[in-house]
Formats: structure tokens, C-alpha cells, sequence
């Protein structure tokens, strides 16, 4: 009966949802003729060179039309912006160059984060384009720069979602006035991927005045969208077909010191060299191949550590940059819990006692990007070493992936994982199979207007020798507009289904999670709007016939105009215990499997604004956990010395008291970090986490100096202590330097 169901709830969910998907293609054709009236912009080719210094000097621009009335999309969606904003866009062979001039009346300086590159552009005053060249309403790419000529380039991907650790070439500057602001920007084309001979692409300019609390854009976009959203937007016509720009192959080499010294053992320093290369081959305008060699990844950010209170494992983002460029292709299957794909398995190597540690990788490639405006495609291969100390043998982890738009914005999309091992130990380990693989398809749904977005999935999973349910699937659907977002979920994950190389961290269940939320838009004085969520969420074993967790959530956000917020939430849950479980995780008595426990809890967040030099934001919840109480308070405390960088300080604390013989514990997370910003290309970052969990310290301590495009010298300094005594674990040194070279 199990097939039959799950047959049943993905006919029922998808059967409409291919009738909205044809009636907004429909729609979208009328809509897309009628944009082109209204929001199309003539680009015309450039019979003046443009002098990159931020200053629209007179007969410059005289050949590009001005592109103004901006529209606000908060706090007055709709009405004209408060302060003007003026457009200009030209091109010529290597270069689309856009100019922007951005009045501000309202006296007081601006909002900057920081110097530091790759700034959040919701967080600071900020001039941003979006382009969109395949028109498939759902990819892109967003530029945008601060009044301090900070960069910020990101992917878009899934019609409104940005990755910024995207990082690639491209130019601006600006001038400061006292009344205004004006912007230059440089984008190589290059640096685009788009389709040969394309004739339009879509673009929308926003603008974010975070001193007014002010958002606009050239297309409007309504209150209840990310404003970066590609699927609002006007059409960028070229007065020539779009020729390829040229051959395109950069390499970026690097080479690193290290040194190490474990103090807890009797061993020496140890030290070493190494050397790789990354390269990246446009194979045409719009299809990339990225190739590794021996990489390094000594220098990524180190990780913010959690608290694990939880039964399942943790997720931590992948942060290695060979990785992340255009990652959706890859590592957006599936949903958040049921990955079968996910980056960070590449390079672990686990040893016959569970313990973790780095495999290191010796070369990889990376094939992505588009065949045609409809269709993306996506090819990984990484092989590891042999690691005989622990008994661990080489692995080659493959990843095929396609993408194919249907309807208006949405798209079918296939997966197929792969890891097989190739190397043999001299002194085997721990036992590892010969392959495991997971062959996936997914169906994306977006509409026209982004009302309505969902995921629908099948997965399977093979591995040698294992029979019986190894399947997964699930369904989301969500319903968004000004005052009502409605979301259905519900997931299914077989006994057998083994995704080593993804994040799958519980099977054999089913889930079931729908919700509802309300908006208010109060538009006064102060306050900005209200929201009303409730949400369910249940998990039950395969049969129906065993409920294994279940939570009940009431949640009121209040949002004032100064950016500061209001949230309370309140919690019912219900746990069942499968096996022997330790809720503070310090290795005390655990509670009996087979018990369930019933438990209320109640929460309030307040956030100040944040536009302010200092600004916080703290949580506290206090209430029932399994057979005893719990109190958690988490704080953010935040100065910013602006531009120049800003001082935090995150804390969390759980007070656990629990019924004899079980543990109590008192458990504390501290991390303060600094972060400088001495020039746009020289940072200094430091990062101290104390952790009474593992009962550790850990300071993290990185300088950069970016001292050309995409070219780094790095120094990374790491120490871990015992925190009572702050006596020494280990202590380690990196220096890496990378270049990048145009061929």
C-alpha cells in the first residue's frame, strides 16, 4: 500500500499544479509583450568610451537614455520613490556599462556594513542591477555597489534567491556629493554567461535608501517578493544581436605554507608545501568548465559551532569557493533534510572508530551552465586520495545534473550521484562499499506572478547488497501573496534510502507540515506591518501507525519602520524516543527508548535597529523539555565603526535541570569577532568561540589583502584551548597566495 499512496498524494498535489503552470505560461506571453512596451530599455552601442571614474561628465552619457520613476516596494508599495534615482546603460564590445545617479535630500550620512567586499545589500545603502540573460524568469545575475565603491556580486537562482560567494571580475566607481551619490560599473561580458546572438535579456535596477527605510526599483515589485526577484522584470533591448565575446580561460594558481604543532603529544612542528591551480574555460558564452588541482581549502571561514541539543546530525553550508558557483545546479535537490547531494561529504574520511577527518582531494572538474535560453546543465567529478594511516581508500564522487524550463518558470530536473571507490589500503579500516548511488527528478514549480512556488521529488538511492525500501519523495507547496501565505509539505524517506554523499540525517519516516500565515500592513507611523503564522508539523513511522514527533507553533512578528522587530512564538511539541537518549548531550544517564514525552515552551525575540552604530538583538525561551524544564537565551551584540568594520559579540545559554539520575548541564556558546576593514582590499578577521559543550576555545584569526581583482594573500592563524585552564590543544599557521591570470 506504501507505493500506492505515495503514488496518490503526487498525483493529487501535481495534476492542478500543471494546470496553474499552463495558465501562467499563458499568461506570462500577454504580460511579457505588454513589459516590453512599458518596461523595455533600448541599449544602443557606445559612441563615446567611458571613463571609469564616477563622474557622469557631460557628453559621456548623451548617448544612452535616462531610465527613472522609481517605484517604492516598501514602505509604500506602489508610490513613487522619496528620493530620485537616474539610469543609464550602454555597451560596447567587452563592456555592458551602466551609470546611476542617486539623489539624497534627507541629511546624515550613509548606512555602510563595511569596506569588506560581498557586502548584504538589504543592510546598507545600495545601487544593484539584476540581470536575467536566458529569460527563463528564475536565473541571473545582481551587481551592486555602496556609496563607498564596496562590490557585491551574487548568482541568482531560483527566480529571487542570491549567492554572493560567487566572486569574479568586474569594475566601478563612484563620487560623493553632498545631494547625491553617482555610480559607474563595468561588467565584461566575459564575466556574463548568456546565449550567443540573444536579442533582449531581462534587467531591473533597485535601489535600497536604508536610512529612509526606503526600497524601490525601476519595475515595480510587490511587498510580498524579494525585490531582487527576476520574475519582476523589464526587457534590456540590444540593437545587434550579442556576438561571443572572445576566447575566455583564466587560471589562478596558488601556493601555501603551513605549520602545525599538536600539543597534547609528544610530536614536533610540522610544516609543509603546497601548490594547485584552479582554472576556469568558457567553452562559449554560456557553458563554463571549472577544473581543480591538488586544492587548498586552509583558508575558507571557519564554521559558526552550534549547541547540539538535537538526535540527528547538524548542517553546516558548504563555504569552499569551487564548490558554491552556480551550486543550485547541484545541491538544491530534494529539500533541506533530504539532500542527495551535498558538497562537504567530498573530502571527509571517516576511520573504523567514527572519527572524522580531511581526505584530501587531488583534482576535480566541473561542467555547468546552459544549452539554449530552457535548458541547464551540470557535470562534477572529484577524486580523492588514498588515506592508509586510518585505513580509508580513494573516492570518485560524480554528479550529473539537467534542468529543462517548462511553462512560464518553472522546470523538470534530473540528478544522478555517484561514489565509487577506487583506491585500495594497505591496512584496511573501516569497511567501505563499493559504490553508492542516488538517481533523482525533481519537478520546480514557479508561476508567473512567484504566487505560486513548490518542489515535487522522487528519489532512489543504490547501494550493494541492500534490498527493501531505499526510496524518497516529498511534495512543498506554497500559495504567497499581500496578506495570506498558505504552505503544504510532506516527506517520505524509506528504511533503506542511503544518500552517503548527501544530508539525509533520519529515514524511515513520513512527514506532514502545513502552515498558514497572515500579514498585516499597517503602514503608520511606526509600525510597518504584523504577521500571524500557524504551523504543523508531525512525523510518523511508515505504516501510519506511530507518531514519533509532533509540533504545534503559534508565531507573532510585529515590524516597525526603524527596522527593529517584535516576535513571539509558542511551542507544544511531543517527542517519541526510539532509542536511549541524553537531552543535554554530556554523556549522563539517558532517558529509557520507548518513552514520549509531551513538553510546552514560549519564546520572544527583539531586534534593534539596525541601522544604528550599536544594535542587538536578543531570544529567550523558557519552558517544558522532556521530563524537565529548559531555559535558553541567545544574544547579538553589534558595533559598527563605520565603514571601517564592526565588533560583535554572539552568546547562548541553556539552563537544562532535569529529575534525577539524569545530568543538569549549563551550557554556554560565546563567540566575539571582530572584523576590520582597513582599505576596499586589506581585512583583518578575528573570531573566538568558546564552547562548554566540547569544552573548547578556538580562535580564528584571518587577514586577506586582495591586492588585484580575484588575487589574495592570506594569513590564517587557529588556536584551540582547554578553557579552564587555557592551556594549549594545538596551534596552527597558513600563508596562501593566489593570482589570477587571464590566458
Amino acid at each position: 500500500m506504501k507505493p500506492i499512496y505515495s503514488l496518490l498524494i503526487l498525483i493529487a498535489l501535481l495534476m492542478p499544479l500543471l494546470v496553474f503552470a499552463k495558465d501562467g505560461k499563458d499568461k506570462e506571453t500577454k504580460e511579457k509583450a505588454s513589459s516590453k512596451e512599458e518596461f523595455g530599455l533600448e541599449i544602443g552601442y557606445a559612441l563615446k568610451a567611458v571613463n571609469l571614474d564616477g563622474v557622469l561628465e557631460k557628453g559621456e552619457w548623451d548617448d544612452a537614455e535616462i531610465i527613472s520613476g522609481f517605484v517604492q516596494q516598501i514602505p509604500n508599495e506602489g508610490m513613487a520613490a522619496t528620493e530620485k534615482t537616474e539610469v543609464r546603460v550602454k555597451y560596447d564590445d567587452d563592456f555592458l556599462y551602466i551609470a546611476a545617479t542617486l539623489y539624497q535630500k534627507t541629511p546624515g550620512g550613509y548606512v555602510v556594513s563595511s569596506l569588506k567586499r560581498d557586502f548584504r545589500f538589504y543592510e546598507n545603502d545600495a545601487f544593484a542591477v539584476v540581470l536575467g540573460p536566458y529569460d527563463d524568469g528564475n536565473n541571473g545575475f545582481m551587481f551592486s555597489v555602496n556609496p563607498y565603491n564596496i562590490q557585491m556580486e551574487g548568482l541568482v537562482h531560483h527566480g529571487d534567491r542570491v549567492s554572493d560567494v560567487w566572486d569574479n571580475k568586474w569594475f566601478s566607481s563612484v563620487k560623493r556629493y553632498d545631494d547625491r551619490w553617482e555610480v559607474e560599473m563595468a561588467i565584461p561580458f566575459k564575466t556574463l554567461r548568456f546565449t550567443e546572438g540573444s536579442t533582449y535579456w531581462r534587467v531591473n535596477f533597485l535601489r535600497n535608501d536604508r536610512k529612509n527605510f526606503e526600497r524601490s526599483s525601476w519595475v515595480p515589485v510587490p511587498l510580498n517578493q524579494r525585490i531582487q526577484g527576476i520574475a519582476f522584470s523589464g526587457y534590456l533591448n540590444w540593437d545587434r544581436p550579442l556576438k561571443k565575446p572572445g576566447s575566455n580561460i583564466a587560471v589562478i594558481p596558488y601556493t601555501a605554507g603551513n605549520a602545525s604543532k599538536d600539543y597534547r603529544t609528544e610530536d614536533g612542528v610540522n610544516s609543509g608545501l603546497a601548490a594547485g591551480f584552479d582554472a576556469k574555460v568558457a567553452l562559449s558564452p554560456s557553458m563554463n568548465l571549472d577544473l581543480t588541482f591538488n586544492p587548498d581549502f586552509s583558508t575558507v571561514e571557519v564554521d559558526q559551532q552550534q549547541t547540539n541539543l538535537n538526535r540527528f546530525e547538524l548542517f553546516f553550508p558548504e563555504r569552499r569557493q569551487f564548490f558554491l558557483e552556480n551550486a543550485d545546479l547541484f545541491a538544491d535537490y530534494g529539500f533541506s533534510s533530504i539532500r542527495p547531494f551535498f558538497s562537504r561529504r567530498i573530502g571527509i574520511a571517516t576511520d573504523s572508530m567514527g572519527r572524522s577527518s580531511n581526505n584530501r582531494i587531488l583534482y576535480g572538474a566541473r561542467l555547468n551552465g546552459n544549452v539554449g535560453d530552457n535548458t541547464r546543465v551540470g557535470l562534477l567529478n572529484m577524486q580523492t586520495d588514498t588515506e592508509n594511516a586510518i585505513g580509508y581508500p580513494g573516492q570518485n564522487y560524480t554528479v550529473a545534473t539537467a534542468q529543462r524550463k517548462v511553462f512560464s518558470r518553472s522546470s523538470i530536473a534530473g540528478i544522478f550521484v555517484n561514489r565509487q571507490t577506487t583506491g585500495v589500503v594497505t591496512e584496511p579500516g573501516r569497511e567501505i562499499s563499493a559504490y553508492n548511488r542516488v538517481l533523482g527528478l525533481d519537478y520546480n514549480l514557479a508561476s508567473a506572478d512567484n504566487k505560486w512556488n513548490g518542489k515535487f521529488f522522487y528519489h532512489q538511492s543504490f547501494s550493494p547488497e541492500v534490498t527493501g525500501d531505499s526510496k524518497a519523495h516529498a511534495s512543498h507547496l506554497s500559495y504567497n501573496t499581500k496578506k495570506w501565505i498558505a504552505r503544504w509539505n510532506h516527506e517520505y524517506v524509506g528504511e533503506n534510502y542511503n544518500a552517503e554523499v548527501g544530508f539525509v540525517p533520519r529515514s524511515s519516516y513520513w512527514r506532514f507540515e502545513p502552515s498558514v500565515m497572515y500579514r498585516l500592513v499597517n503602514n503608520g507611523k511606526q509600525v510597518f506591518q504584523q504577521t500571524f503564522q500557524l504551523a504543523y508539523d508531525v512525523y510518523t513511522d511508515e505504516s501510519f501507525g506511530l507518531k514519533t514527533d509532533e509540533r504545534m507553533t503559534f508565531a507573532y512578528r510585529l515590524y516597525f519602520k526603524n527596522t527593529s522587530t517584535v516576535q513571539f512564538r509558542l511551542f507544544n511539541e511531543y517527542t517519541y524516543l526510539f532509542f536511549p537518549f541524553d537531552p543535554t548531550r554530556t554523556g549522563g544517564e539517558r532517558l529509557a527508548a520507548d518513552t514520549d514525552y509531551s513538553y510546552t515552551r514560549a519564546g520572544l525575540t527583539f531586534t534593534s535597529d539596525a541601522r544604528k552604530l550599536f544594535n542587538y538583538s536578543s531570544t529567550v525561551y523558557a519552558g517544558e523539555y522532556f521530563n524537565g524544564e529548559r531555559l535558553f537565551v541567545n544574544t547579538n551584540i553589534n558595533y559598527r565603526f563605520q565603514p571601517y568594520g564592526n565588533i560583535s559579540l554572539f552568546a547562548e545559554y541553556n539552563k537544562i535541570d532535569m529529575p534525577e539520575p539524569y545530568n543538569d548541564a549549563r551550557l554556554w556558546l560565546i563567540g566575539p569577532k571582530m572584523d576590520v576593514s582597513f582599505t576596499d582590499k586589506l581585512f583583518l578577521s578575528t573570531f573566538v568561540q568558546y564552547n562548554s559543550q566540547i569544552d573548547n576555545v578556538n580562535i580564528n584569526t584571518r587577514f586577506q589583502w586582495r591586492f588585484k581583482p580575484v588575487s589574495d594573500l592570506f594569513v590564517v592563524f587557529t588556536d584551540n584551548y582547554h578553557p579552564e585552564s587555557l592551556q594549549i590543544k594545538n596551534r596552527a599557521l597558513i600563508l596562501k597566495l593566489t593570482y589570477w591570470i587571464n590566458v
